[in-house]
């Protein structure tokens, strides 16, 4: 394909960053492509964490491919790193290889970065630009620039209701409100999550896996359930396969050997009520390099996160019926005024399938 314009050349390197949406986590996902002529040099997106970077990856592809990078535009999701993590930085590697300019989305959230990177390439005389999609490649990496910025993960709270609301009827039939194609479209939303999270309510009832089946992955998110009285069953599926996360308050030395038996890790966390501290969780997710958290839980624990101002927005499948008295989205408190209500923007409104999607951010 030929590249005329920077605005090719970035959007090339988004759809590059987008295929690593579900392998990068906790590093960002990053696409970079390199450019001379209107030809494609070289190609790359980030790769596990203790791998290659996008860059090296691109700057690997054209040396593979037989073309010299010397003088070429390399154009590139992210800010390229400037200090020694897991890999060496970026941005030497592209000084080393005589690159002539250098187009950036964004500046790196990360402190060690924030600016350097760039800095590096222009004090070698390396032509550099930064800004151009830059919405988009947030977007991409909304998890990354939230822990980085507010050392916590995006929190993103999935649910599936009926026209009016409803998740679920009073006896607990839930399957399935929605169609097969939304129930698909929220398998790619866990897959792109570091981390699911949901409640011992609902593994009492539904008894989830809660991994990721209906889009092919190659990385299963982490499993986390709030649980303060450690009530689960070591039979609950949630914890096959182990790594599950359990967030508590009230500790039981038996049920935690039990529980790391099973390769699960009891998080210890309570309240003044004797609760988990949903708002001091988030805190430790985020120390725990996690970027997107996705919210698979009953209107119980969702009235709690949201309550304590842990969500940053909702992912809502509305299917085009009606189930009248029955469990509702979220469980909050009446209002006495109209002021209280928690205000939201649409981000995004789509049909998938039969279905509306609609994913809407607290303001």
């Amino acid at each position: 394909m030929k590249i005329s314009n920077d605005l090719q050349g970035m959007t090339l390197a988004l759809e590059w960053a987008a295929r690593g949406l579900y392998t990068t986590s906790p590093n960002p996902h990053i696409g970079c492509v390199i450019v001379r002529d209107g030809e494609v040099l070289g190609a790359g997106v980030t790769q596990q964490a203790g791998s290659d970077h996008a860059e090296i990856q691109a700057l690997k592809d054209a040396q593979a491919r037989g073309h010299d990078v010397r003088g070429a535009t390399a154009y590139v999701t992210l800010e390229p790193c400037n200090h020694y993590g897991r890999t060496p930085p970026c941005s030497d590697a592209l000084v080393r290889a005589g690159l002539g300019r250098v187009v950036a989305a964004m500046e790196d959230p990360n402190p060690l970065v924030a600016g350097q990177g760039m800095a590096k390439l222009a004090a070698a005389g390396i032509a550099t630009s930064v800004g151009l999609l830059a919405e988009q490649a947030y977007e991409l990496n909304i998890g990354f620039f939230s822990r980085m910025t507010r050392g916590l993960p995006w929190v993103r709270m999935k649910s599936a209701a009926s026209l009016d609301g409803m998740t679920a009827l009073h006896n607990g039939q839930s399957q399935w409100i929605t169609g097969p194609e939304a129930r698909a479209d929220g398998h790619a939303w866990r897959a792109r999550a570091c981390a699911i999270l949901t409640g011992i309510g609902t593994v009492k009832a539904d008894d989830p896996r809660l991994n990721v089946r209906a889009v092919e992955t190659p990385r299963q998110p982490r499993r986390i359930v709030v649980d303060s009285r450690l009530e689960i069953s070591l039979s609950a599926q949630v914890l096959q396969g182990g790594g599950t996360w359990i967030a508590a308050a009230q500790p039981n030395a038996e049920k935690q050997a039990a529980l790391a038996d099973l390769g699960a890790e009891v998080i210890l966390l309570p309240n003044a009520s004797g609760k988990v501290d949903l708002a001091e969780l988030m805190r430790e997710l985020g120390r725990r390099q996690i970027n997107e958290l996705h919210v698979e839980a009953g209107g119980k624990l969702n009235g709690s996160l949201i309550r304590a101002g842990c969500v940053d927005e909702l992912l809502v499948y509305l299917a085009p019926t009606l189930l009248g008295d029955a469990q509702g989205m979220f469980a909050l408190p009446a209002l006495e005024q109209l002021g209280e209500q928690r205000r939201l923007k649409f981000h995004e409104v789509q049909q998938i399938g039969a279905d509306l999607r609609i994913l809407a951010r607290f303001i």
